[in-house]
């Protein structure tokens, strides 16, 4: 137990960094944070870089876009312009025209506030994962992502992890069931920790400085 709290430590110093925190979003249970997340989690789901995907969110915050209703007083052409100053142009259009629809459908079923889509779900993982595949753009992985970054500040969720955070769990020599995970770390830590082991999962480099790091 010792060791494995030595590595997930490890994994949160080494590679723990949110995708949130990559976009400039400061996450609490707020409504601008939350839907900034979704509209990260929007971009991430499509065939794109994740470099790419991080600075189109970046440049839709600039551009105003941090609310529902500021995605929605922007435009079709002015998501569509902020999303190419963020080199996001292959799908900038349908993208454009799909966080648009996000939007209406915040503001229609939830007035603004994704809090009240997890008060929909009676915080029931399951059943928010559905409502956010209810979302245009937003599949199994896509929810699953939000759930994952979302647990940093709704304690329900933790331990939150999905398949590529536990094949990097197991990378790593961590054991792949999520209850156990979440015994290594304190809570306030999980999402970055599930962060970490995503990262871990896809970078044979970066897990071999994890193991390094741990000794």
């Amino acid at each position: 137990m010792a060791k494995q709290t030595e590595i997930a430590r490890a994994v949160v110093d080494e590679a723990g960094r949110t995708l949130a925190a990559e976009a400039g979003i400061r996450m609490a249970d707020q409504p601008a944070p939350l839907w900034r997340l979704l509209v990260l989690v929007n971009l991430l789901s499509t065939r794109i870089s994740a470099r790419i995907a991080v600075a189109a969110a970046r440049e839709l915050n600039r551009a105003g876009a941090t609310t529902p209703d500021g995605t929605a007083s922007l435009g079709w052409q002015g998501r569509v312009d902020a999303l190419g100053r963020g080199h996001y142009v292959r799908y900038d259009e349908s993208t454009a025209t799909r966080l648009g629809e996000c939007a209406d459908l915040v503001r229609d079923e939830y007035r603004g506030d994704l809090r009240r889509l997890a008060e929909s779900a009676e915080r029931d993982r399951s059943r928010l994962e559905s409502g956010l595949r209810a979302f245009p753009g937003i599949g199994p992985t896509g929810a699953a992502m939000f759930c994952r970054e979302a647990q940093a500040v709704w304690p329900w969720l933790r331990p939150y992890t999905d398949k590529l955070a536990r094949s990097g769990a197991e990378r790593v020599g961590l054991p792949a069931d999520e209850e156990r995970l979440g015994r290594l770390v304190d809570g306030d830590d999980m999402a970055a920790l599930a962060a970490g082991l995503t990262r871990v999962a896809r970078d044979g480099d970066l897990a071999d400085r994890v193991g390094a790091r741990a000794g």
